[in-house]
């Protein structure tokens, strides 16, 4: 008899909630560097935008390589769902060591050659000087996050994500009590080290998190992440999602760093004003992809045991959630228009710059929600080659036609952020039909 799966909204709650928490951990990271350095009596703008570019390159690499957690969680949750768990006892580990090489190949190949990364960035001068300086460091803490990731997606195939959270939160809190020491220094204690203090701070943090994550799936699980041959049959198909969340990340930040590289050439203060919008913007994605969480990993299940009408329930459920979610946060953004700017830098050129594009930001969360809850949910469908065609198309179909549109038509900064919108628009379109033309028909014929 096949055990009903508990898609409640106490249920969803449970496993949103802490994914909501987990999730901004990661922009919080990136945002109170941005805070603290933007802050400073010296240098502040020119250390703003040095951190939004090595944000930008590290959080493409971090996307594009870490997507192997949606992968894992997948494999595992339909495994679950299927009653066959017991079948891929050997594949997680083989999953974190895959994760693990890949993260130090990536280093390797990107250390010797920041300089002329950022340059590819526009980045010149003292920007360029402070992104090496901040670079260098905390690079360092690129294979430790992807180690952290691949646990995450352990932990939520098994249907929890309690644990994820409470590393999370411990590691966000570390980072956020580590920046201010560490940046501004403590009399007689600690000299104040600047932007090198800020990437300092990160690396130990993400440090902190790997160890902790490691330690609860050793004692708050029965994975085992013993290293053992051969290869199991599932990793064909994980290697496979894999690459297709690589080829579809490595399309989103194609988007992102075109973005940093047009706002970087139209001055230091609107890629500083740039940085503050886009780390806003990826505070609130991340927390609209709570929900999503809870998609990707309940989804999973579904699929496995076959309930197609409660994965419409559920997915009915999930888009009704963060469609309110996105609303208070709209709420938010505007209550707090010009507080929020302020966080991240007193210069009146950059906040100027700031408020001319923030609204975009705030009108692009419903979308976003949308998007973002399907997303999730097709990750843990499995549906990876379709979100990487998915990704292709919104990028060189709508983003990259619609910001040379705007440079052409010197729209500034706001053209950038009108072809963000562009692309959120495609993304949520095709999530849309594509889910009626497959799961919505399978619940109605089930």
């Amino acid at each position: 008899m096949t055990t009903k799966i508990d898609i409640s909204f106490k249920r969803i709650q449970q496993l949103a909630i802490p994914a909501i928490i987990a999730g901004i951990a990661e922009p919080v990271l990136s945002s109170t560097d941005a805070a603290v350095v933007g802050n400073m009596e010296l240098y502040s703008t020119e250390s703003l935008a040095a951190v939004g570019i090595v944000g930008a390159f590290l959080s493409a690499l971090i996307w594009v390589l870490g997507q192997t957690r949606s992968a894992i969680s997948a494999v595992i949750s339909q495994n679950l769902g299927a009653g066959k768990l017991d079948d891929i006892k050997v594949l997680p580990a083989q999953a974190v060591y895959f994760n693990i090489i890949l993260s130090f190949v990536v280093l390797g190949a990107t250390y010797f050659l920041a300089e002329e990364i950022f340059i590819l960035f526009k980045a010149k001068g003292m920007i360029l000087d402070l992104s090496l300086e901040y670079y260098t460091i905390r690079v360092w803490g690129f294979p430790l996050t992807l180690f952290t990731f691949a646990l995450f997606g352990i932990f939520r195939g098994l249907q929890n994500t309690f644990w994820p959270m409470i590393v999370a939160m411990s590691g966000a809190g570390i980072n956020i009590g580590l920046d201010f020491a560490l940046v501004y220094g403590i009399e007689d204690i600690i000299m104040p080290m600047g932007i090198k203090g800020a990437a300092w701070a990160s690396l130990i943090s993400q440090l902190f998190m790997a160890i902790m994550a490691l330690i609860f799936v050793l004692i708050k699980t029965d994975v085992s992440l013993r290293l053992r041959f051969p290869l199991h049959k599932e990793i064909d198909r994980l290697v496979g999602m894999s690459l297709n969340l690589f080829v579809r990340s490595l399309s989103l930040n194609i988007a992102i760093i075109i973005a940093v590289k047009e706002a970087t050439e139209l001055g230091k203060e609107t890629i500083a004003a740039h940085t503050i919008a886009a780390n806003i913007w990826l505070f609130t994605a991340f927390f609209i992809d709570g929900y999503g969480a809870a998609g990707n990993v309940l989804g999973g299940r579904l699929l496995g045991a076959k309930s197609y009408k409660d994965l419409w329930t559920l997915t009915k459920r999930l888009n009704l959630y963060n469609l309110v979610v996105a609303g208070l946060l709209m709420i938010a953004a505007f209550i707090f228009y010009e507080s929020s700017g302020l966080l991240f830098s007193k210069d009146e050129s950059v906040l100027q710059i700031f408020y001319t594009v923030f609204f975009i930001v705030i009108l692009m969360q419903p979308l976003n929600s949308i998007t973002f809850t399907l997303d999730a949910i097709f990750k843990g469908l499995g549906e990876t080659a379709y979100l990487r065609n998915t990704l292709l198309g919104a990028t060189f179909l709508g983003f990259v036609p619609m910001i040379y549109l705007s440079k052409y038509m010197e729209w500034g900064l706001t053209g950038i952020w009108i072809a963000f919108g562009v692309w959120m628009f495609i993304r949520t379109g095709a999530l849309i039909i594509k889910y009626h033309n497959t799961y919505y028909k399978l619940a109605k014929r089930s």
